[in-house]
């Protein structure tokens, strides 16, 4: 058998074999399982080039049956950032890579020993710098925060660590995690995996373009206003921004109201990010309205049939969002490939005055901004460190009063409502990720979209609102590219809390259309 074939057989082995690796330490008839593949599987090296290539789940079959070692993926990986990072400026704060090849040599005593921390044993992950990782800096992009180390995990991170992942730096954000452009005054821009002269997306660009370019397997984001869905989109990854409660947010001191912005996983192809999702959800009492359930269903097949599965199509509401017609005509050509595997599709626009959405989402969105950040804007000293749109949504937030909260939480009631209606008549809801391709990384935000001044500097993502406002599911499934070769997805909406049935419509098209399968020039 020639060198080639036998590592695409290894890779389609190892594939199989990940779902069924079990957690530390592992059982007598695991153990013997894992030696029982090792012994079959072909004993080979792969090259680094060729480790960074396997995906999350054939890369965690590869380590688990010893054909690989965890310090081997370490030291794949730190390369791989060592040659790229530079080149995008996705992951900051890095530990010393002599620190993580002993953590990862111990990962390997860990597995000699037949123990298994659980799927993640070995990973390296980058978690966005918004989100606490102990012994790391937690700078949110701000001076302000430049010298916090944190000294707790936030709750995911605390359970990729349980599961075996090894934290080696952070991944860029905007400053606050607030505009779906990554840069910050702090690490600077974070470059598009497809071309670096342009916008990587935000607010988890840095995490996007990581995983994009095979620096990390996979990776964690966040999602208020389309920060893991635009990224995802602009970068030819997938992304699932979950249901409202999925995966537990926290700690945080204030644990009810903030029901606008929510973890998730990326990844490179669905069934990764499923995998991810396993790992990052289910119920923690410090999240009280983080939702039970056993994590483990998105362990299990995503394949499905989607005959007779209705589709609609959104697109820009009837006219309604200012999107520029490239975006439209991509997206509208992608819709094909839901038709290949079964399903109608038809456009359609919620019974729903969609300004009154937009409305209530400024009063909400600057509320808990400035709930969030008043401590900081009352000094006048840390103000001064402050990027103007932060203020701006303090100061519009500090406007705010509770009949304007009452009014807006109405106005999103509401608009499940009509959402409701919908899924009476379609299975999943579509539209495109962002309204404009990548714009220059120079820019700070579009101020005209379609002929129509934005007159906000987060206007121009108006189009990933209706997934926030609802908290249903919403994954990130590439679409297509421009001519410039900039990449584009879209927005797949599922009803309330059907995580799982969304991933499956995902894989489904993403298998199909290929467009997932497009490298950055940067990888050649």
């Amino acid at each position: 058998m020639s060198t080639k074939s036998t590592r695409r057989n290894f890779i389609v082995t190892a594939s199989a074999a990940a779902f069924s690796v079990s957690a530390a330490p592992l059982t007598n008839a695991a153990q013997s399982n894992a030696t029982a593949q090792t012994n079959s599987m072909p004993q080979m090296n792969l090259h680094m080039s060729e480790i960074i290539e396997l995906s999350a789940v054939s890369l965690s079959a590869a380590i688990h049956t010893r054909q690989i070692s965890c310090r081997e993926v370490m030291t794949a990986y730190l390369a791989q950032i060592e040659r790229l990072n530079p080149k995008v400026n996705a992951i900051v704060s890095m530990q010393n890579p002599e620190e993580l090849l002993k953590l990862a040599d111990e990962r390997d005593a860990q597995l000699a020993r037949g123990q298994s921390m659980g799927w993640m044993h070995g990973f390296p992950q980058a978690p966005k710098d918004v989100a606490d990782a102990k012994g790391f800096p937690t700078t949110q992009g701000s001076p302000i925060f430049k010298d916090h180390i944190a000294d707790h995990d936030a709750f995911v991170v605390e359970r990729a660590r349980r599961s075996g992942a090894i934290i080696i730096g952070k991944t860029n954000v905007p400053e606050f995690a607030m505009g779906s452009h990554t840069y910050n005054p702090l690490f600077g821009a974070t470059g598009n995996a497809f071309d670096q002269a342009f916008v990587a997306g935000g607010s988890s660009g840095g995490a996007a373009v990581a995983t994009a370019l095979r620096m990390l397997p996979l990776a964690d984001g966040s999602d208020m206003m389309g920060s893991l869905r635009n990224p995802a989109g602009w970068n030819n990854i997938v992304a699932l921004r979950p249901s409202r409660g999925r995966v537990p947010f926290g700690p945080t001191p204030e644990i009810y109201y903030q029901q606008l912005g929510y973890e998730g996983p990326m990844a490179r192809n669905v069934p990764d990010l499923a995998m991810l999702l396993s790992i990052q959800a289910g119920f923690n009492p410090g999240a009280p309205l983080s939702l039970e359930g056993d994590s483990a269903q998105f362990r299990h097949s995503l394949e499905r049939d989607f005959k007779g599965v209705r589709v609609g199509w959104l697109g820009d509401y009837g006219g309604y969002l200012a999107i520029e017609p490239d975006i439209m005509t991509t997206c509208k050509s992608a819709l094909r490939h839901f038709q290949t595997i079964g399903c109608s599709v038809e456009e359609t626009k919620p019974d729903f005055e969609m300004s009154r959405l937009w409305t209530a989402w400024v009063t909400l969105r600057s509320w808990m901004a400035y709930g969030t950040l008043e401590q900081l804007y009352a000094d006048p000293n840390l103000r001064a460190q402050m990027k103007p749109e932060a203020i701006w949504e303090i100061e519009n937030g500090m406007k705010q009063q509770a009949i304007d909260i009452w009014n807006a939480s109405v106005v999103r009631s509401a608009w499940v409502q009509a959402l409701n209606k919908l899924y009476e008549t379609y299975d999943y809801l579509v539209l495109p990720t962002a309204s404009v391709f990548p714009f220059n990384v120079e820019t700070h935000w579009p101020k005209t979209v379609a002929g129509r001044q934005m007159d906000t500097y987060h206007h121009w993502m108006e189009v990933a609102i209706g997934g926030s406002m609802s908290g249903v599911p919403v994954a990130a499934v590439p679409a297509g590219f421009n001519n410039k070769g900039l990449p584009i997805g879209l927005q797949i909406l599922g009803p309330q809390t059907q995580d799982f049935a969304v991933l499956q419509i995902a894989y489904a098209y993403d298998q199909v259309s290929g467009y997932g399968r497009t490298r950055s020039p940067l990888l050649d």
